[in-house]
């Protein structure tokens, strides 16, 4: 069995890796990933079924907090990327500290762009880049109802209110 934290690496040596796969399409998402759930699942495995290898790239702790708010994320960036890495949809995980992961896309240059089906694809970070080098970008199937900040909702209803 692999060792999910070999799929786990900073730029530098995600670059190197996906170097090795230079006859593959490389697809890259990205997002907080706070609490995994359904949604995620099935967006992941989509992305993975429109490429041969797929990064994914988790805003850090910081990051999030900037985005979600302070009491933000619930689980930590380690434990999240170490979740992501366990998937078999996903072969490698990094992480980036900027708001968007704009910088990232424009390092990694992937062939294939990916969000969820609610972002639409001229709103999706780096897809100027990807789409400048010959690239494509997806929109793809978003769960109705089913969001990390939706199920941090209904545990406060169980238990605050």
């Amino acid at each position: 069995m692999q060792n999910n934290y070999n799929r786990i690496l900073h730029h530098e040596k995600l670059k190197t890796a996906l170097s090795s796969h230079s006859d593959k399409k490389v697809g890259f998402t990205n997002g907080c990933f706070d609490i995994i759930h359904a949604g995620h699942l099935k967006y992941l495995n989509e992305a993975k079924s429109l490429c041969n290898i797929l990064v994914v790239a988790v805003n850090s702790d910081e990051s999030v907090k900037r985005l979600k708010g302070g009491k933000r994320p619930i689980v930590t960036l380690g434990e999240r990327m170490e979740v992501l890495a366990g998937l078999r949809s996903v072969d490698y995980v990094t992480w980036f500290n900027e708001d968007t992961p704009y910088n990232l896309i424009k390092f990694l240059k992937p062939d294939i762009l990916m969000k969820g089906g609610d972002w639409p694809i001229n709103k999706i970070i780096g897809s100027d880049i990807v789409l400048e080098a010959g690239g494509v970008v997806e929109s793809l199937s978003y769960k109705e109802n089913v969001s990390t900040t939706d199920i941090i909702e209904k545990i406060i209803d169980l238990f605050c209110k």
